[in-house]
């Protein structure tokens, strides 16, 4: 079976929270911008692929494991499992290649048992490929902040999918790229089963993020209010507590006059800090768009 893919991030870890020494072997270890076109039958190759649906806000997971027998046939086996509710689609492309890893670890994988070389996850996500490969690198050993010193996006999803390819029993992992719903009947597949899920929900949730619906008819846009250590009325459209990192992450709509009113952006504070969706505050924020913070909150205001 020929299938194209671009680029490879390749894992082994040995369990969160290693040695930066220790990440620096591994990684010496690591091919990257290598370019295969083929599947090696001495490897168990999975399929995965995520979907998400708004109103209600879903989404669903998609995994096709494929082996081959010792006679050199061919078995493709779909993994079906049900949706998560409040999900987005990186989430959701997360989940299922943490799905694929624990039905693996936990011997729920319909693969026939013998002992393969590796295992290889192809997905059509660069996001996962390359944040696999910071997360495993990078993040971890900076306390699950990006190098501009704002929070991981989904870190706890990340630290999840570390310490499965870490159990034992699992062989060393390749993630590849290929590209989505062309030519590969295993992604297209994988594909149907993700948007199948999104529709089998279960009540499980992907993150736990409280929701409430927006006033202004303004998108979500990263940076537009600029942070100068001003003072602000804001109405939190999201609130989320990001374990790893032990901070909060919000999304906020503006309600103070001026040149920012009812624009959308997010912003962080420490967990001592916690504003809760739906409710208006009257905050400072600190002196640095690149790492946008509530310092100080003054009281909840109370608007009609």
């Amino acid at each position: 079976m020929v299938e194209e893919y671009s680029q490879l991030s390749l894992a082994r870890p040995a369990g969160a929270g290693r040695s930066r020494s220790g990440c620096q072997a591994e990684q010496q270890r690591t091919r990257f911008n290598v370019r295969v076109e083929y599947q090696d039958d001495r490897d168990i190759n999975v399929f995965t692929d995520g979907s998400s649906y708004s109103r209600p806000r879903r989404g669903g997971v998609g995994i096709r494991f494929i082996t081959t027998d010792t006679d050199g046939a061919e078995h493709a086996e779909d993994y079906p499992l049900p949706g998560y509710e409040g999900a987005t689609n990186q989430q959701m492309e997360i989940q299922a290649c943490i799905e694929a890893l624990r039905a693996v670890v936990t011997r729920r994988a319909p693969i026939q048992r013998r002992q393969y070389r590796r295992l290889v996850v192809w997905t059509d996500s660069m996001y996962v490929v390359d944040g696999y490969t910071s997360a495993l690198f990078n993040w971890q050993i900076n306390g699950w902040l990006t190098s501009d010193g704002n929070p991981v996006a989904n870190a706890a999803m990340w630290k999840e999918l570390l310490k499965l390819a870490g159990r034992s029993g699992v062989p060393p992992i390749e993630f590849r790229w290929i590209k989505g719903h062309k030519k590969s009947a295993h992604n297209k597949a994988a594909d149907k089963l993700a948007k199948q899920s999104a529709s089998r929900l279960s009540g499980r949730r992907a993150s736990v993020v409280k929701v409430r619906r927006k006033r202004t008819e303004r998108s979500v846009e990263v940076g537009c209010v600029k942070i100068r250590g001003q003072r602000a009325t804001i109405r939190i459209v999201t609130d989320e507590y990001l374990r790893p990192s032990r901070m909060n992450r919000y999304k906020y709509e503006v309600i103070s006059r001026g040149e920012y009113r009812g624009r959308v952006d997010l912003i962080f504070s420490a967990a001592d800090i916690r504003l809760s969706a739906g409710h208006v505050y009257y905050v400072r924020f600190n002196d640095n768009s690149v790492q946008p913070r509530i310092v100080k909150v003054f009281r909840e205001v109370e608007i009609p």
